[in-house]
């Protein structure tokens, strides 16, 4: 969902989306100077900052630093001319939507255009539309043949009035070949208890949270002015799907969800501080129709590799729970917070990268007394359709020093993520706004 078939040669544009922003560089950006583009968009020269830290990759890649500065970049889509778009959650010049165009092909952004006045973290390049959501709302701009926006300053409303209830109100998406759009709506609620996030509060069965949200739903991509209510439910017992992108090879949706919190805050005579560090697992599910993961009535344990009841009803740590709920297809450590998902497709990686998954993790805040955990780059070998080997870790090195990550005061967090039509790989963050793009250089 980050890319977009090759039928669409036609025009269908460039425009960086990012993730997240609020404005931690845009002083630098104040004093360029800028023109006018179609009457519309202004073009200004893109901060590069110099490395603050050193990636590491496997052998044969590397690594460039194609833009930074750009405040919370969050969800990025690449047009089919290589532009790049970044969303924001917050701010840059005013602006919530960064295209980024590299003219002269070296790997390096050289000119940038903001417009859009919506604060979000989805973003998605689909037959000529670039896609982009607020937490309640998605729109679409239309794409000219020369890569601009048509509609910079009016965007077409998609679907309007998306719950948002201040806890997981992002709203992450993706798109089929067959015209629907998934929207992610997270659950407003760590464990649907009476009392949320008590020691000893209940769990609430059936839980209505789930009535409105801790699901995917699914919407018309073309057809304007849907509201809430038009949706459909496609998947259920989902927290906080992140990470979420439609896989080419399987015709099947893929998300990656946020798992719950406070074990043993909840329920301290059943889950020691370590356990609550460890879990739950981190959870990559494929999804069809119907299907349910079992939130809040069960988590994944890695460990014991079983889905566990809550303790909110009835769990002690080792009763099993919803048998009817589907298996998560990986499962990662805990409380990594997956904020992306890809599946890459491209020819300029090994061949062992094709059709396989990457998850990008933003990083743990809540594993103490264990070291903090995540801000990296995870890859995950897919064979016809499912996974083939171990996860791995593809890109480190973001969060800083290893003080620096075991402490979770990180340099950076990795939260979106794009491939190029070329087949590299674009990499956002949300803390500095740095984007990086990653190209194997060593084809033999």
């Amino acid at each position: 969902m980050k890319q977009i078939p090759n039928k669409l040669l036609f025009g269908v544009l460039l425009f960086a989306a990012s993730c997240r922003g609020t404005g931690s560089g845009s002083a630098e950006n104040t004093n360029k100077d800028s023109l006018t583009v179609n009457d519309s968009l202004a073009v200004s020269k893109p901060e590069i900052p110099a490395a603050d830290v050193s990636l590491t990759v496997p052998s044969g890649f590397g690594t460039t630093i194609f833009a930074g500065g750009l405040g919370k970049a969050r969800h990025i889509a690449v047009a089919p001319n290589g532009d790049v778009y970044v969303k924001f959650n917050g701010e840059k010049n005013g602006k919530t939507i960064v295209l980024l165009k590299d003219k002269n092909g070296d790997g390096v952004a050289d000119e940038e255009s903001d417009f859009g006045n919506f604060k979000g973290t989805g973003m998605a390049i689909k037959n000529g539309y670039l896609y982009a959501t607020s937490d309640e709302d998605v729109y679409r701009f239309r794409l000219n043949s020369d890569g601009t926006v048509s509609n910079p300053n009016s965007p077409e409303k998609i679907v309007t009035g998306l719950i948002a209830r201040g806890e997981h109100e992002a709203k992450p998406i993706a798109l089929d070949d067959d015209g629907n759009l998934y929207v992610t709506i997270g659950a407003f609620s760590n464990s649907c208890q009476i009392e949320d996030r008590k020691e000893g509060s209940p769990g609430i069965k059936p839980c209505p949270v789930l009535d409105s949200a801790g699901g995917i739903w699914v919407f018309k991509a073309d057809k304007p002015n849907q509201t809430y209510g038009d949706g459909q439910k496609y998947a259920t017992g989902i927290r906080n799907a992140m990470g979420i992108d439609w896989n080419e090879a399987t015709h099947t949706l893929f998300v990656t969800q946020h798992g719950r919190d406070q074990l043993s805050t909840i329920a301290p005579k059943l889950y020691t501080a370590k356990q609550n560090a460890e879990l739950p697992a981190e959870c990559l599910y494929e999804l069809h129709k119907g299907s349910d993961a079992g939130w809040p009535y069960i988590y994944y344990d890695e460990f014991q590799k079983k889905k566990i009841l809550a303790p909110e009803y009835g769990g002690d740590g080792k009763k099993t729970g919803a048998p009817d709920a589907i298996d998560p297809i990986v499962a990662f450590p805990g409380h990594l917070a997956p904020d992306d998902l890809l599946f890459y497709t491209g020819n300029q990686f090994p061949e062992k990268y094709k059709n396989g998954a990457f998850i990008a993790f933003h990083g743990s805040w809540n594993r103490a007394p264990e070291p903090q955990e995540g801000f990296y780059v995870a890859f995950v070998p897919f064979s016809n359709g499912k996974p083939s080997g171990k996860w791995e870790i593809f890109a480190n090195g973001f969060g800083g020093t290893a003080d620096q990550v075991a402490s979770g005061k990180t340099v950076h967090r990795p939260c979106g993520l794009a491939q190029g039509p070329d087949g590299s790989l674009y990499i956002t963050d949300d803390s500095k706004g740095t984007v990086w793009k990653i190209t194997y250089k060593n084809k033999g």
